[in-house]
């Protein structure tokens, strides 16, 4: 329920780094005019909420800066790229291109201080919470003074009490209290807010809640709208066991300020809390309406960030390529010493442009890797993008490198485009609309059906005795999308042999078991945020999931839902 504090960080580091802008002289005074531009631009862009733009400026004032060598504007733009990748929830995305940014730091400063706290960022939100601590850590070590540290000091406290380590929480936010290194009264009141959530999870509710009030206190008088969220949802929370009644209304008031600063996550969390508390379908409605729609708008900027960088690779090697093809034009009109010369020097050039180019292939190969672990939504466009192309790819080759006049050469580019075919086949039936009416259960073991393979069987039971006309289309819906996911995780990870999945029905719930004989893992390693998609879907219509695995001893799920 904590509200990630990397945006406080990031103006911290916009303020400093005016202070440190590093002289440069050289003679195309253009391009560092351009680059600056750009840059001023990137930063206005992003103060309007237009990522999409800013992202844009930001990465062609790096490009430029690029050229200039200028260490410090190409971190400071790279920088600012990852912070909005972070803000609409690119995660992987970010912490690539913090990557990048990793060989221009030549000392520990305000830079690197902001690239581990953003790596720190970046792997809580992703649940990897050592990993994300470490960072932190690091953030402090390059920190120069007291008050640049309370930001990954809070942020250690917040992953803490995410791990339910709340004396060490307690511990870190004192500290920052007790030195006063708080600079104004909204960083007072955000680091008294965590610390009274630390005391009411550890179990010490009075003092816990007195903090938090007070702080709400502060944050109202001093009109700190986002703050002000944060306070009603720990408190919403507080309240659910003691008095529902309350929990409501300060769920209710976070949900209403984060409608109108159009803070997404936030209302999310707000309306989970409202259908726990068990008041109605309405605002689980609401739920799966905004979840799906913020899935489909942060991928939608996830390939626009991805397209952005893409297209100025593509035209930095295109320059590349003019800038050659003009210098083999200039060694034609030389004598044949100078010829001979000039080849080997061009010999020379290709062999490094070949590395260049190999090196940013792997990159592109691992960016692909990490990606695969994405959304859904953001699955079917990969699929789409890279293996169906590929595969189109292979079979033009293949055209162009083999003698079609054969019969086994026939029959091998039959069955490759036989594949290719299976494959739109599937890709389609993923992503068609899901039929909710009479046909459903036929539509719906067709779906499950197409994993069938020659390494893959899959058994489906009793799907026929369920009474799906009595069952509301959000609830089908729901169940399509649960089992596709359950399927595409088997498929990419559990390598199973045979896959079951066992309807069931009783009076007033519908349940359904999977069980594959895959991979499986230890349990403690579930990455939670790979089925946080599923637990949301399932617990938006009031149903429950739960998953179980071993190590080579496959995987299981158990669904349950109300009619």
């Amino acid at each position: 329920m904590l509200r990630s504090p990397f945006l406080y960080f990031i103006f911290f580091v916009f303020i400093i780094s005016c202070k440190n802008k590093k002289t440069i002289t050289l003679q195309n005074t253009t391009l560092i005019e351009e680059a600056f531009d750009l840059r001023e631009k990137g930063t206005a862009k992003f103060l309007q909420k237009n990522f999409n733009n800013s992202f844009y400026n930001f990465n062609k004032s790096k490009n430029i800066y690029e050229k200039l060598k200028d260490s410090s504007n190409i971190v400071y733009n790279l920088i600012q790229m990852a912070s909005i990748q972070q803000i609409n929830g690119d995660y992987y995305g970010s912490k690539e291109t913090l990557t990048e940014a990793l060989p221009y730091i030549k000392k520990k400063d305000v830079y690197s201080a902001s690239i581990n706290n953003l790596f720190g960022i970046a792997d809580k939100e992703l649940a990897i919470y050592d990993d994300a601590i470490y960072y932190y850590n690091e953030a402090i070590k390059d920190c120069t003074d007291s008050f640049s540290k309370q930001f990954p000091l809070n942020n250690i406290a917040v992953v803490n009490i995410q791990q339910k380590k709340y004396d060490k929480a307690i511990f870190f936010l004192e500290s920052i209290l007790n030195q006063k290194i708080l600079d104004n009264r909204e960083n007072h009141a955000r680091v008294k807010d965590n610390l009274g959530y630390a005391y009411f999870k550890k179990g010490i509710t009075k003092k816990g809640l007195t903090l938090m009030l007070e702080s709400l206190e502060i944050r109202t008088r001093i009109n700190d709208i986002y703050g002000a969220i944060e306070s009603n949802l720990h408190l919403a929370e507080y309240y659910v066991k003691t008095d529902i009644d309350k929990s409501n209304d300060y769920a209710k008031n976070a949900y209403q300020i984060a409608t109108k600063c159009n803070s997404v996550d936030e209302r999310l969390k707000s309306l989970a809390i409202l259908i726990a508390n068990g008041l109605g379908t309405e605002y689980a409605k609401k739920y799966i309406t905004l979840n799906d729609s913020i899935i489909k708008i942060r991928n939608n900027y996830k390939n626009k960030f991805a397209k952005i960088k893409y297209d100025s690779k593509k035209e930095k090697d295109e320059n590349e390529k003019l800038r050659l093809e003009k210098a083999e034009n200039a060694l034609a009109l030389k004598d044949a010493e100078n010829q001979k010369i000039m080849f080997v020097s061009a010999f020379i050039i290709l062999l490094f442009l070949l590395a260049y180019l190999k090196k940013h292939s792997d990159n592109r190969n691992r960016i692909e890797k990490i990606k695969a672990v994405q959304d859904t939504e953001t699955r079917i466009a990969k699929d789409i993008h890279d293996e169906l192309a590929n595969d189109v790819f292979h079979a033009i080759t293949f055209t162009q490198t083999q003698t079609l006049t054969t019969e086994n050469t026939k029959e091998t580019l039959v069955k490759k485009l036989d594949h290719i075919y299976t494959r739109v086949r599937g890709i389609s039936r993923e992503n068609n609309d899901i039929d909710t009416g009479p046909n459903y259960s036929v539509n719906l073991k067709e779906m499950l059906s197409t994993y069938n393979s020659e390494n893959t069987n899959v058994i489906i039971t009793n799907i026929e005795k369920i009474s799906w006309d009595i069952i509301e289309d959000t609830k089908k819906f729901t169940i399509q999308r649960v089992l596709q996911e359950l399927m595409v995780n088997m498929k990419k990870h559990s390598e199973a042999p045979l896959v079951v999945i066992k309807f069931a029905s009783q009076s007033n719930s519908v349940s359904i078991d999977y069980t594959d004989n895959g991979k499986g893992c230890e349990k403690s390693k579930i990455i939670k945020n790979g089925l946080q998609n599923m637990e949301n879907r399932i617990l938006a219509i009031k149903g429950t999931i739960t998953f179980g695995t071993e190590p080579h001893k496959g995987f299981k799920v158990k669904i349950t839902m109300p009619k």
